[in-house]
Protein backbone atom coordinates (compact mmCIF):
# COMPACT_ATOMS: atom_id res chain seq x y z
CA UNK A 1 0.00 0.00 0.00
CA UNK A 2 1.50 3.42 -0.70
CA UNK A 3 1.08 6.47 1.45
CA UNK A 4 -0.07 9.77 0.25
CA UNK A 5 1.95 10.65 2.81
CA UNK A 6 4.95 9.47 1.65
CA UNK A 7 4.76 10.56 -1.98
CA UNK A 8 4.49 13.98 -0.88
CA UNK A 9 7.52 14.37 1.19
CA UNK A 10 9.15 12.69 -1.52
CA UNK A 11 8.26 15.11 -3.85
CA UNK A 12 9.65 17.82 -1.56
CA UNK A 13 12.77 15.53 -0.91
CA UNK A 14 13.68 15.37 -4.73
CA UNK A 15 13.39 19.51 -4.85
CA UNK A 16 15.62 19.67 -2.03
CA UNK A 17 18.61 17.34 -2.99
CA UNK A 18 18.66 19.18 -6.04
CA UNK A 19 18.71 22.68 -4.41
CA UNK A 20 21.59 20.66 -2.67
CA UNK A 21 23.21 19.83 -6.29
CA UNK A 22 22.97 15.66 -5.69
CA UNK A 23 22.57 14.89 -9.52
CA UNK A 24 26.32 15.98 -9.85
CA UNK A 25 27.83 15.82 -6.29
CA UNK A 26 25.94 12.31 -5.63
CA UNK A 27 24.55 10.62 -8.40
CA UNK A 28 27.73 11.50 -10.91
CA UNK A 29 30.22 11.44 -8.60
CA UNK A 30 29.38 8.03 -7.05
CA UNK A 31 27.92 5.97 -10.03
CA UNK A 32 24.58 6.05 -8.75
CA UNK A 33 21.42 6.07 -10.66
CA UNK A 34 18.73 9.48 -10.64
CA UNK A 35 16.15 8.85 -7.61
CA UNK A 36 12.08 8.68 -8.78
CA UNK A 37 10.17 10.94 -7.43
CA UNK A 38 8.50 7.74 -5.32
CA UNK A 39 11.51 5.62 -5.09
CA UNK A 40 11.13 5.78 -1.51
CA UNK A 41 7.20 5.52 -1.28
CA UNK A 42 7.00 2.70 -2.77
CA UNK A 43 7.89 -0.81 -2.03
CA UNK A 44 10.54 -2.47 -4.43
CA UNK A 45 13.40 -4.67 -4.24
CA UNK A 46 14.53 -4.27 -0.29
CA UNK A 47 18.42 -4.60 -0.70
CA UNK A 48 18.69 -2.05 -3.29
CA UNK A 49 16.33 0.42 -1.71
CA UNK A 50 18.36 -0.05 1.56
CA UNK A 51 21.53 0.31 0.18
CA UNK A 52 20.96 3.53 -2.59
CA UNK A 53 19.19 4.73 1.43
CA UNK A 54 21.93 4.01 3.48
CA UNK A 55 24.21 6.00 0.21
CA UNK A 56 22.40 8.74 0.18
CA UNK A 57 22.29 9.01 3.94
CA UNK A 58 25.58 9.00 4.24
CA UNK A 59 26.21 11.75 1.27
CA UNK A 60 23.50 13.77 3.64
CA UNK A 61 25.60 13.13 6.52
CA UNK A 62 28.64 14.37 5.23
CA UNK A 63 27.57 17.76 4.14
CA UNK A 64 26.11 17.87 8.00
CA UNK A 65 29.65 17.61 8.77
CA UNK A 66 29.86 13.84 9.67
CA UNK A 67 31.99 11.59 8.86
CA UNK A 68 30.02 8.35 7.99
CA UNK A 69 31.74 5.92 5.65
CA UNK A 70 29.07 4.42 2.67
CA UNK A 71 28.32 0.90 3.45
CA UNK A 72 29.25 -2.10 1.19
CA UNK A 73 26.19 -3.93 -0.53
CA UNK A 74 27.58 -7.03 1.49
CA UNK A 75 27.28 -5.19 4.84
CA UNK A 76 25.16 -6.20 8.02
CA UNK A 77 21.98 -4.35 7.52
CA UNK A 78 21.39 -4.54 11.21
CA UNK A 79 24.96 -2.79 11.82
CA UNK A 80 24.46 -0.43 9.31
CA UNK A 81 20.98 0.24 10.76
CA UNK A 82 22.52 0.61 14.22
CA UNK A 83 25.03 3.62 13.40
CA UNK A 84 22.74 5.07 11.85
CA UNK A 85 20.44 5.38 14.09
CA UNK A 86 23.20 6.52 16.79
CA UNK A 87 24.20 9.53 13.73
CA UNK A 88 20.32 10.94 13.18
CA UNK A 89 19.92 10.69 17.50
CA UNK A 90 23.11 12.49 17.82
CA UNK A 91 21.91 15.43 15.21
CA UNK A 92 18.76 15.31 17.42
CA UNK A 93 16.47 13.64 15.19
CA UNK A 94 13.17 11.43 16.87
CA UNK A 95 13.82 8.03 16.15
CA UNK A 96 10.31 6.64 18.10
CA UNK A 97 9.94 4.04 16.06
CA UNK A 98 11.19 0.24 15.54
CA UNK A 99 14.82 -0.22 13.51
CA UNK A 100 13.21 -2.77 11.41
CA UNK A 101 11.62 -0.07 9.71
CA UNK A 102 14.55 1.12 7.98
CA UNK A 103 15.39 -2.28 6.58
CA UNK A 104 12.91 -2.44 4.09
CA UNK A 105 14.09 1.01 2.63
CA UNK A 106 11.19 2.72 1.97
CA UNK A 107 8.24 3.58 4.09
CA UNK A 108 7.16 6.59 5.95
CA UNK A 109 9.77 6.60 8.20
CA UNK A 110 12.40 6.68 5.48
CA UNK A 111 10.39 9.45 4.12
CA UNK A 112 11.09 11.53 7.26
CA UNK A 113 14.49 10.50 7.88
CA UNK A 114 15.54 12.38 4.54
CA UNK A 115 13.49 15.19 4.89
CA UNK A 116 15.06 15.68 7.77
CA UNK A 117 18.39 15.11 7.03
CA UNK A 118 17.94 17.33 3.60
CA UNK A 119 17.12 19.82 5.80
CA UNK A 120 19.92 19.83 8.06
CA UNK A 121 21.83 19.85 5.13
CA UNK A 122 20.54 22.65 3.72
CA UNK A 123 21.14 24.20 7.02
CA UNK A 124 24.60 23.36 7.18
CA UNK A 125 25.19 25.24 3.05
CA UNK A 126 23.47 27.94 5.07
CA UNK A 127 21.07 28.30 1.77
CA UNK A 128 18.73 30.78 2.07
CA UNK A 129 15.89 31.04 -0.45
CA UNK A 130 15.70 34.15 -3.01
CA UNK A 131 13.08 36.01 -3.74
CA UNK A 132 10.62 35.44 -6.01
CA UNK A 133 10.71 36.53 -9.70
CA UNK A 134 7.15 36.72 -11.91
CA UNK A 135 7.85 37.16 -15.09
CA UNK A 136 5.45 38.71 -17.66
CA UNK A 137 2.90 36.63 -19.25
CA UNK A 138 2.51 36.45 -22.94
CA UNK A 139 -0.85 37.89 -23.10
CA UNK A 140 0.82 41.58 -21.71
CA UNK A 141 3.26 40.86 -24.29
CA UNK A 142 0.92 40.54 -27.38
CA UNK A 143 -1.29 43.63 -26.25
CA UNK A 144 2.26 45.75 -26.40
CA UNK A 145 3.11 44.48 -29.86
CA UNK A 146 -0.81 44.85 -30.57
CA UNK A 147 -0.71 48.75 -29.03
CA UNK A 148 2.88 48.87 -30.82
CA UNK A 149 1.13 48.23 -34.59
CA UNK A 150 -2.08 49.90 -33.89
CA UNK A 151 0.16 52.91 -33.66
CA UNK A 152 2.55 52.47 -36.67
CA UNK A 153 -0.73 51.77 -38.54
CA UNK A 154 -2.21 54.92 -37.58
CA UNK A 155 1.21 56.71 -38.26
CA UNK A 156 2.71 55.77 -41.56
CA UNK A 157 -1.24 54.34 -43.30
CA UNK A 158 -1.77 51.11 -44.97
CA UNK A 159 0.80 50.78 -47.86
CA UNK A 160 1.00 48.11 -50.79
CA UNK A 161 3.94 46.45 -48.30
CA UNK A 162 1.32 45.82 -45.40
CA UNK A 163 -1.50 44.65 -47.46
CA UNK A 164 1.27 41.87 -48.57
CA UNK A 165 1.96 41.22 -45.12
CA UNK A 166 -1.86 40.77 -44.37
CA UNK A 167 -2.27 39.07 -47.29
CA UNK A 168 1.01 36.53 -45.84
CA UNK A 169 -0.60 36.24 -42.76
CA UNK A 170 -4.39 35.32 -43.47
CA UNK A 171 -3.00 32.39 -45.09
CA UNK A 172 -1.29 32.72 -48.60
CA UNK A 173 2.32 31.55 -47.37
CA UNK A 174 2.89 29.11 -50.59
CA UNK A 175 2.20 31.58 -53.03
CA UNK A 176 5.24 32.15 -55.38
CA UNK A 177 7.20 35.40 -56.20
CA UNK A 178 6.20 35.60 -59.59
CA UNK A 179 2.53 34.96 -58.75
CA UNK A 180 2.90 37.87 -56.32
CA UNK A 181 4.58 40.06 -59.33
CA UNK A 182 1.72 39.55 -61.17
CA UNK A 183 -0.95 40.48 -58.17
CA UNK A 184 1.03 43.66 -57.67
CA UNK A 185 0.72 45.02 -61.46
CA UNK A 186 -2.90 43.93 -61.65
CA UNK A 187 -3.34 46.27 -58.54
CA UNK A 188 -1.36 49.14 -60.53
CA UNK A 189 -3.98 48.63 -62.62
CA UNK A 190 -6.82 48.91 -60.62
CA UNK A 191 -8.57 51.90 -59.43
CA UNK A 192 -10.73 52.33 -56.15
CA UNK A 193 -13.26 53.90 -55.67
CA UNK A 194 -13.54 53.61 -51.97
CA UNK A 195 -13.16 56.17 -49.37
CA UNK A 196 -9.66 55.77 -47.71
CA UNK A 197 -11.47 56.67 -44.10
CA UNK A 198 -13.88 54.02 -44.51
CA UNK A 199 -11.22 51.36 -45.95
CA UNK A 200 -8.86 52.27 -42.74
CA UNK A 201 -12.22 51.82 -40.31
CA UNK A 202 -12.90 48.52 -41.79
CA UNK A 203 -9.55 47.77 -41.55
CA UNK A 204 -8.91 47.97 -38.23
CA UNK A 205 -12.02 46.27 -37.41
CA UNK A 206 -10.89 43.24 -39.25
CA UNK A 207 -7.29 43.54 -38.43
CA UNK A 208 -6.96 41.49 -35.15
CA UNK A 209 -8.43 38.47 -36.67
CA UNK A 210 -5.84 38.53 -39.48
CA UNK A 211 -3.29 39.30 -37.19
CA UNK A 212 -0.96 36.53 -36.63
CA UNK A 213 2.23 36.86 -34.67
CA UNK A 214 5.33 35.52 -35.89
CA UNK A 215 8.14 34.91 -33.44
CA UNK A 216 12.00 33.59 -33.82
CA UNK A 217 11.16 30.05 -32.61
CA UNK A 218 7.70 29.60 -34.10
CA UNK A 219 8.93 31.38 -37.59
CA UNK A 220 8.17 29.18 -40.65
CA UNK A 221 11.00 30.53 -42.58
CA UNK A 222 13.28 30.05 -39.68
CA UNK A 223 12.05 26.17 -39.27
CA UNK A 224 12.24 25.88 -43.21
CA UNK A 225 16.12 27.39 -43.13
CA UNK A 226 16.50 24.92 -40.42
CA UNK A 227 15.16 22.06 -41.98
CA UNK A 228 17.17 22.54 -45.20
CA UNK A 229 20.61 23.03 -43.45
CA UNK A 230 19.49 19.73 -41.33
CA UNK A 231 19.34 18.04 -44.88
CA UNK A 232 22.52 19.04 -46.08
CA UNK A 233 24.53 17.84 -42.60
CA UNK A 234 22.70 14.73 -43.01
CA UNK A 235 23.60 14.40 -46.87
CA UNK A 236 27.04 15.33 -46.32
CA UNK A 237 27.18 12.78 -43.03
CA UNK A 238 25.28 10.39 -45.09
CA UNK A 239 27.47 10.77 -47.91
CA UNK A 240 30.85 9.59 -45.46
CA UNK A 241 28.73 6.86 -43.31
CA UNK A 242 27.39 5.14 -46.14
CA UNK A 243 31.51 4.40 -47.21
CA UNK A 244 31.59 2.87 -43.80
CA UNK A 245 28.76 1.42 -43.51
CA UNK A 246 29.24 -0.71 -47.12
CA UNK A 247 32.76 -1.45 -45.71
CA UNK A 248 31.34 -2.66 -42.62
CA UNK A 249 28.84 -4.61 -44.70
CA UNK A 250 31.70 -6.49 -46.59
CA UNK A 251 33.69 -7.15 -43.40
CA UNK A 252 30.62 -8.84 -41.92
CA UNK A 253 29.60 -10.56 -44.85
CA UNK A 254 33.41 -12.13 -45.03
CA UNK A 255 33.17 -12.64 -41.36
CA UNK A 256 29.62 -14.58 -41.55
CA UNK A 257 31.14 -16.47 -44.77
CA UNK A 258 34.27 -17.47 -42.75
CA UNK A 259 31.93 -18.23 -39.73
CA UNK A 260 29.81 -20.56 -41.51
CA UNK A 261 32.53 -22.23 -43.73
CA UNK A 262 34.17 -22.95 -39.96
CA UNK A 263 30.70 -24.42 -38.77
CA UNK A 264 30.70 -27.12 -41.66
CA UNK A 265 34.14 -28.14 -41.09
CA UNK A 266 33.72 -27.84 -37.46
CA UNK A 267 30.28 -30.13 -38.17
CA UNK A 268 31.91 -32.94 -40.22
CA UNK A 269 34.28 -33.13 -38.45
CA UNK A 270 32.66 -33.99 -35.23
CA UNK A 271 30.50 -36.25 -37.24
CA UNK A 272 32.01 -39.64 -35.56
CA UNK A 273 32.45 -38.22 -31.96
CA UNK A 274 28.58 -37.19 -31.83
CA UNK A 275 27.83 -40.64 -32.83
CA UNK A 276 29.95 -42.40 -30.60
CA UNK A 277 28.15 -39.69 -27.87
CA UNK A 278 25.11 -40.76 -29.12
CA UNK A 279 25.95 -44.40 -28.61
CA UNK A 280 27.39 -44.19 -25.22
CA UNK A 281 24.21 -41.46 -24.09
CA UNK A 282 22.01 -44.79 -25.03
CA UNK A 283 24.79 -47.18 -23.32
CA UNK A 284 23.85 -45.12 -20.37
CA UNK A 285 20.41 -44.98 -19.91
CA UNK A 286 20.40 -48.13 -20.25
CA UNK A 287 22.80 -48.65 -17.38
CA UNK A 288 20.70 -46.18 -15.53
CA UNK A 289 17.61 -48.00 -16.15
CA UNK A 290 19.09 -51.56 -14.95
CA UNK A 291 20.53 -49.36 -12.16
CA UNK A 292 16.86 -48.45 -11.05
CA UNK A 293 15.64 -51.29 -11.48
CA UNK A 294 18.47 -53.28 -9.53
CA UNK A 295 17.81 -50.61 -6.50
CA UNK A 296 13.69 -51.29 -6.66
CA UNK A 297 14.91 -55.05 -6.05
CA UNK A 298 17.51 -54.17 -3.08
CA UNK A 299 15.26 -51.89 -1.44
CA UNK A 300 12.51 -54.86 -1.67
CA UNK A 301 14.65 -57.49 -0.38
CA UNK A 302 15.73 -54.96 2.32
CA UNK A 303 12.82 -54.60 3.83
CA UNK A 304 12.36 -58.12 3.42
CA UNK A 305 15.53 -58.84 5.60
CA UNK A 306 14.44 -56.22 8.05
CA UNK A 307 11.42 -57.93 8.68
CA UNK A 308 13.35 -61.46 8.77
CA UNK A 309 15.49 -59.78 11.40
CA UNK A 310 13.13 -58.39 13.70
CA UNK A 311 10.95 -62.45 14.13
CA UNK A 312 14.38 -63.59 14.71
CA UNK A 313 15.00 -61.25 17.44
CA UNK A 314 11.45 -62.10 19.13
CA UNK A 315 12.59 -65.66 19.03
CA UNK A 316 15.48 -65.20 20.41
CA UNK A 317 14.28 -63.33 23.20
CA UNK A 318 11.17 -66.38 24.07
CA UNK A 319 14.24 -68.82 23.75
CA UNK A 320 16.13 -67.02 26.40
CA UNK A 321 13.05 -66.91 28.62
CA UNK A 322 12.33 -70.40 28.52
CA UNK A 323 16.25 -71.25 28.78
CA UNK A 324 16.53 -68.88 32.19
CA UNK A 325 12.91 -70.61 33.16
CA UNK A 326 14.36 -74.17 32.70
CA UNK A 327 17.94 -73.26 34.66
CA UNK A 328 16.57 -71.51 37.27
CA UNK A 329 16.60 -73.49 40.46
CA UNK A 330 14.13 -71.01 42.86
CA UNK A 331 11.49 -72.78 42.26
CA UNK A 332 13.12 -76.18 43.54
CA UNK A 333 13.86 -74.70 46.50
CA UNK A 334 10.86 -73.29 47.33
CA UNK A 335 9.52 -76.68 46.74
CA UNK A 336 11.61 -78.08 49.18
CA UNK A 337 11.16 -75.26 51.57
CA UNK A 338 7.27 -75.71 51.88
CA UNK A 339 8.42 -79.63 52.45
CA UNK A 340 10.73 -79.16 55.51
CA UNK A 341 7.80 -77.11 56.53
CA UNK A 342 5.06 -79.50 56.25
CA UNK A 343 6.87 -81.80 57.93
CA UNK A 344 7.74 -79.55 60.81
CA UNK A 345 4.26 -79.30 61.12
CA UNK A 346 3.20 -82.32 60.76
CA UNK A 347 5.74 -83.45 63.89
CA UNK A 348 4.00 -80.74 65.52
CA UNK A 349 0.47 -82.31 64.97
CA UNK A 350 1.63 -85.33 65.98
CA UNK A 351 2.87 -84.04 68.84
CA UNK A 352 -0.12 -82.20 69.65
CA UNK A 353 -2.17 -85.44 69.40
CA UNK A 354 -0.16 -87.61 71.60
CA UNK A 355 -0.83 -84.94 74.08
CA UNK A 356 -4.28 -84.66 73.54
CA UNK A 357 -4.33 -88.57 73.61
CA UNK A 358 -2.39 -88.64 77.10
CA UNK A 359 -5.00 -85.86 78.63
CA UNK A 360 -8.17 -87.87 77.27
CA UNK A 361 -6.86 -91.43 78.65
CA UNK A 362 -5.95 -89.62 82.02
CA UNK A 363 -9.23 -88.11 82.02
CA UNK A 364 -11.03 -91.08 81.23
CA UNK A 365 -8.59 -93.10 84.13
CA UNK A 366 -9.70 -90.40 86.36
CA UNK A 367 -13.46 -90.56 85.22
CA UNK A 368 -13.30 -94.64 85.95
CA UNK A 369 -11.13 -94.47 89.47
CA UNK A 370 -13.74 -91.77 91.09
CA UNK A 371 -16.71 -94.10 89.60
CA UNK A 372 -14.78 -96.97 91.29
CA UNK A 373 -14.11 -94.93 94.78
CA UNK A 374 -18.22 -93.74 94.71
CA UNK A 375 -19.26 -97.53 94.00
CA UNK A 376 -17.24 -98.65 97.21
CA UNK A 377 -18.14 -95.82 99.70
CA UNK A 378 -22.15 -96.66 98.79
CA UNK A 379 -20.84 -100.36 99.63
CA UNK A 380 -20.03 -99.34 102.77
CA UNK A 381 -22.52 -96.67 103.80
CA UNK A 382 -24.68 -100.11 102.86
CA UNK A 383 -22.68 -101.91 105.52
CA UNK A 384 -22.65 -99.36 108.12
CA UNK A 385 -26.80 -99.51 107.74
CA UNK A 386 -26.79 -103.10 108.33
CA UNK A 387 -24.64 -103.34 111.24
CA UNK A 388 -26.66 -100.74 112.87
Amino acid sequence: VVSTQSTGIMEDIIEKLKLLNYEEEFVSRRGQRPISRTYFAVPGSAGEHFFVFSNLLSWLLGMCGRRFEAPLEDDDPNAVITNITSEIRSLGLNTDFPPSRLKAGYGDEVCYILNQMTNKALEATSFSWARPEYVEEDAQEESIEDDQMDEQIEDEGIDEDFEEEIMLDVGEVNTSSQDIIEVQKQEELLESSTDALEWKMEVERVMPSLKVHLRGDKDWRTHLDNMLEYRKSMSTALSSSKVQLDQMHQEITRTLEKISSREKYINSQMEAPLAEYRRLKDRLAEIQEKYRTAGSTVTEQSRNLAQITEELESIKMQMDEKGTTMTDSGPLVKIKQALTKVKNELVQMELRIGVLQHVVLTAKVNDKTSMQRDMHSDDHFSDLKTSF
